[in-house]
């Protein structure tokens, strides 16, 4: 359902700090034109949770306007509590979303009986398709391949977005779950095994600046053109590598900003890259010959 290269989205600021619209009108429509096949608004790259409730629905509706119905919309409406999730993703398919993003549950940590309740609640009462988000780096739990063969007999949730960083783990998932439950890198650097591994696409954070060659290097894995598209990867791998010198998002909206898409600007506890991050990124940059 949800195949190929997705960009998890940034979201530009103004100075005073509040949503940008015309640039992130201007960014979606960047993407759209490259070859894009989904934009995933308001997830970790969104900076999701330095915004309210309201700039959420708001960031989600913009982008789907913008997109006009020729990408799917994959709205990060995650939370750690149920209710608000599901409150979040129907307000989402309201403004236009076609799909939402679950991130696992942070902080309380719940069971795996817990997070199979709390994804196949969303799933029954939201009214969207939905991926689950698996990123134990920033929740604090993993998603074990057992919860998500449960979960993928749900006929309303349809993927996984893999961001455990383990091959192993992912090998699991791919072979456990149904071939109409979708497997999705949520690691640049890992989309190319992955997707070797028969996963089926990749949500980018690199595409927001290269989404053109993102594309390519989906398409050439999906042709079979293996020679090619490890070629590629090893001559992107710098800048994959570059995206996560800091927390995301702060590098690749420094990108963003320095070659003049979008301001700098982030809200804390988000900030500014050091000087001397700055300089190897610029270096990747020209490495790269990237140029707005």
């Amino acid at each position: 359902m949800f195949e190929g290269v997705s960009t998890a989205l940034v979201t530009p600021f103004q100075s005073d700090f509040s949503i940008d619209e015309a640039r992130l009108r201007e960014h979606v429509e960047r993407q759209i034109a490259a070859g894009v096949q989904g934009l995933v608004p308001v997830g970790t790259t969104g900076e999701s949770p330095t915004v309210t409730h309201e700039e959420n629905i708001r960031i989600i509706a913009i982008t789907a306007d913008q997109a006009a119905g020729r990408v799917p919309v994959i709205a990060g409406t995650g939370s750690n509590s149920t209710d608000e999730a599901v409150d979040m993703t129907r307000r989402a398919k309201d403004v236009g979303a076609s799909a939402s993003l679950q991130v696992s549950p942070y902080y309380n940590k719940p069971s795996q009986e817990g997070l199979y309740r709390h994804f196949s609640r969303v799933a029954d009462e939201g009214g969207l398709p939905v991926i689950v988000y698996n990123i134990p780096g920033r929740t604090g739990k993993n998603i074990e391949t057992e919860t998500l063969v449960r979960l993928a007999a749900h006929d309303m949730s349809v993927g996984v977005k893999e961001a455990s960083g383990s091959i192993p783990q992912v090998m699991d998932v791919i072979r456990a779950c149904p071939d109409d439950f979708d497997v999705l890198a949520g690691d640049d650097n890992l989309a190319l095994p992955i997707m070797l591994l028969g996963g089926d696409g990749i949500v980018s954070v690199a595409s927001n600046i290269i989404p053109g060659e993102m594309r390519r290097l989906v398409d050439l894995i999906q042709a079979d053109n293996i020679t090619e598209a490890q070629q590629l990867h090893y001559h992107l791998l710098p800048l994959f590598k570059a995206m996560f010198i800091d927390t995301n998002p702060i590098p690749v909206k420094y990108v963003l900003s320095y070659l003049g898409f979008i301001d700098e600007v982030y809200r804390l506890p988000m900030c500014e890259l050091s000087d001397d991050h700055k300089r190897m990124v610029e270096g990747v940059l020209d490495q790269l010959d990237i140029r707005a």
